[in-house]
C-alpha cells in the first residue's frame, strides 16, 4: 500500500482534503464502526438487563450483575460512540489524517473483545480487565498524540477529559477485582461525562442552534461562547468535583443544584425552541437540557429531596448522554455520507423513543424494592431506549456501510 502523508494535502471551506481511501468504506472514518457498533451493543445490552433485573433470565458475568451493567453502560457502551465522534472530529481540528483501515479495525476489535470479556469470564479477571482497560488508554494516547503533532493545545481539555475516563474505568476493575463497592471510580465516569457534555455537546449545541437561527435572519444572536458560559462549565466542574469527593454534603447538593440552574439559563440564552422546525438541531437542545435537569435533580437528592439518586443518575445516562449521542450520531452519519443534514421521519421517531425511554425510566417507582408496576415500566423503558438506537442500526447502518455519496 502507497504510503499517505501525514496532513490534508489542502483546505475546502475551512474542512481539510485527504487523499482518497481506497480500503472499506466503513474502514473509512470512526464513526462508521464505533457508531454502528455502539448502537447495535446499547439496542441488546439494554433489554438485556431489564430482562436480568426482572429475573427472566439468568447470567454469569466477570463481576456481579449491578457491576456489569454500570461497568458496561459507562465504561462499555459510551466509549465507543465517544471514540467514533473523536477520531472524526480530530482530523478536522488538527487537519492530520483520520485513523483508518488496519489501525481502525484494530482499535474496534479492542473494544469489541473488551465487550465479550465483560460478559463472558472465560480468559480469566485479571486478564480481561487490562484488556478492557486498555481500549480507553489507546483513545487516550491517540487524542493526545493528534494534539502533540499537530500543536492544537486548545483541545487538550478533550485529552484531559479523555484521560480521565480511562483511570476511572481502571478504578472501576481495580475496585470490583480487590472486593471493594466501586462508587468512588464510578461518580468519577459520571463526572468526567457530565463535564465533556457541558462543554463539547455544550459547545455543539450552541453552534448548531446559532447557525440554524442566522439561516432564518433572526435577530439578537447570543454568541456562541462567552464569559458566562465559561462560569458554567466552571460551576459545572466544580459540583461535580465535590459529589465525587463528597457526595452526601450539604454544600456539595448546593453546589449541584447552581450548577445545574445555571446550565438551564445557559441552554434557554441560545433560544433553541426556535429550533423546533430542524429535529436534527432541536434535539441537541433536548440533550443539554437533561444535563441542566441531572444536575437539579442530583443535587435535591443530595439534600434528600425530590428523585431517588438512582433515577437521578439515569436522567443523565438515559436523558443526557442516549439523547446526545444520538443527536451527534445521526448529524454527524449524515452530514459524513454527503447527505443533507435534516432529520427525517424515521430520525424524528429515534428521537421520541429515546425520550420515551428516558421518561419511563426517571420516573419508574421503587427501584431498589420494585413491584410490577417498577418492571413493567422498566420494560417499557429499555424497549423505548433500546428500540431508538436498534432503529439507529437499521435506518443509518447502509449509510455506515456504503461510501459517501459525494465520493
Amino acid at each position: 500500500m502507497v504510503a499517505q502523508p501525514a496532513v490534508a494535502e489542502q483546505q475546502t471551506d475551512g474542512e481539510p482534503t485527504f487523499p482518497p481511501y481506497r480500503g472499506p468504506a466503513f474502514l473509512s472514518y470512526g464513526f462508521r464502526p464505533f457508531f454502528l457498533g455502539g448502537a447495535l451493543f446499547a439496542a441488546a445490552v439494554v433489554l438485556f438487563w431489564v430482562a436480568l433485573f426482572a429475573g427472566h433470565i439468568q447470567a454469569e458475568f466477570l463481576y456481579p450483575a449491578r457491576e456489569w451493567h454500570v461497568h458496561e453502560m459507562l465504561f462499555g457502551f459510551i466509549p465507543a460512540l465517544i471514540a467514533g465522534f473523536l477520531l472524526t472530529a480530530m482530523p478536522n481540528w488538527t487537519d492530520r489524517l483520520p485513523l483508518r483501515g488496519v489501525p481502525l479495525l484494530a482499535l474496534f476489535l479492542l473494544w469489541m473483545t473488551g465487550r465479550l470479556l465483560m460478559t463472558s469470564p472465560w480468559l480469566g479477571a485479571a486478564a480481561s480487565a487490562v484488556i478492557d482497560g486498555a481500549f480507553l488508554v489507546a483513545l487516550a494516547l491517540y487524542v493526545w498524540r493528534e494534539i502533540l503533532a499537530a500543536g492544537c493545545w486548545d483541545r487538550s481539555p478533550i485529552g484531559v477529559l479523555v484521560s480521565f475516563f480511562a483511570c476511572a474505568n481502571i478504578a472501576f476493575h481495580l475496585s470490583v477485582l480487590r472486593g471493594s463497592p466501586p462508587d468512588l471510580p464510578e461518580r468519577l465516569g459520571l463526572a468526567v461525562m457530565t463535564v465533556m457534555l457541558t462543554v463539547i455537546g455544550g459547545r455543539l449545541t450552541s453552534t448548531f442552534t446559532i447557525e440554524y437561527l442566522e439561516e432564518r435572519n433572526e435577530t439578537k444572536l447570543p454568541a456562541v461562547f462567552t464569559r458566562f458560559d465559561a462560569a458554567v462549565m466552571l460551576l459545572v466542574l466544580l459540583a461535580v468535583f465535590m459529589w465525587v469527593i463528597q457526595p452526601e454534603g450539604t454544600w456539595t447538593g448546593t453546589a449541584l443544584i447552581v450548577a445545574g440552574l445555571a446550565s438551564l439559563v445557559r441552554l434557554i440564552r441560545w433560544g433553541g425552541w426556535k429550533t423546533l422546525g430542524e429535529p436534527l438541531v432541536f434535539i441537541l437542545n433536548v440533550g443539554y437540557g437533561w444535563v441542566g435537569l441531572y444536575l437539579v435533580a442530583l443535587g435535591a437528592a443530595v439534600l434528600g429531596i425530590g428523585f431517588h439518586p438512582a433515577n437521578a443518575v439515569h436522567l443523565l445516562t438515559s436523558g443526557a448522554m442516549g439523547t446526545m449521542t444520538l443527536a451527534v450520531m445521526t448529524r454527524a452519519s449524515l452530514g459524513h455520507t454527503g447527505r443533507p443534514r435534516h432529520a427525517d421521519r424515521l430520525t424524528v421517531a429515534i428521537y421520541l423513543l429515546i425520550t420515551a425511554g428516558t421518561l419511563l425510566r426517571i420516573f419508574a417507582p421503587n427501584v431498589e424494592t420494585p413491584t410490577v408496576l417498577t418492571h413493567g415500566m422498566l420494560g417499557l423503558s429499555a424497549i423505548g431506549w433500546s428500540g431508538a438506537y436498534l432503529l439507529f442500526a437499521v435506518h443509518y447502518g447502509p449509510y455506515l456501510v456504503r461510501p459517501s455519496l459525494d465520493e
